[in-house]
């Protein structure tokens, strides 16, 4: 089975920075597996709270995880910061698929690529709801 190549830098039109921590490597010396998926989370989260005005205590419409993946090519480590790329690939009434590519600085492809997908729901009563105008407009903005 061929695998297909790494994510390009020119295919996010945002980016994060995120800095890695020292509790991020694993024993290996590398950033472990399941810190990257906290790292898609980070990208997406700061992002909707930033642009989509996402009020993360407050809003009656929020999104919750319903699936992820992540491909691994390159180690990330401590100290290092990462460049976190976001498009969103679909985007449905309740419904949104974000793709994610991790950048170590200065490479072009992604040392890990991704999705994640958030289904919106009604706070209260964890029903699926529509994604709200504000978050809409702004996810469109990403749309691949």
């Amino acid at each position: 089975m061929t695998k297909p190549p790494p994510a390009q830098r020119r295919d996010y039109p945002h980016f994060l920075t995120i800095p890695t921590r020292w509790m991020d490597n694993d024993i290996y010396g590398h950033v472990n597996n399941v810190v990257y998926y906290s790292y898609f989370d980070t990208v997406i989260g700061a992002y909707l709270i930033g642009a989509g005005g996402l009020d993360i205590h407050k809003s009656p419409v929020i999104g919750v995880c319903a699936e992820s993946a992540c491909r691994y090519h390159a180690a990330l480590t401590f100290p290092e910061e990462i460049e976190a790329g976001l498009k969103v690939g679909h985007l449905g009434r309740r419904a949104a698929r974000y793709e994610i590519g991790l950048f170590s600085k200065g490479n072009d492809a992604a040392a890990a690529d991704g999705h994640f997908v958030h289904v919106f729901v009604d706070r209260a009563t964890m029903r699926p709801a529509e994604i709200p105008d504000s978050i809409r407009n702004e996810l469109d903005k990403l749309v691949a």
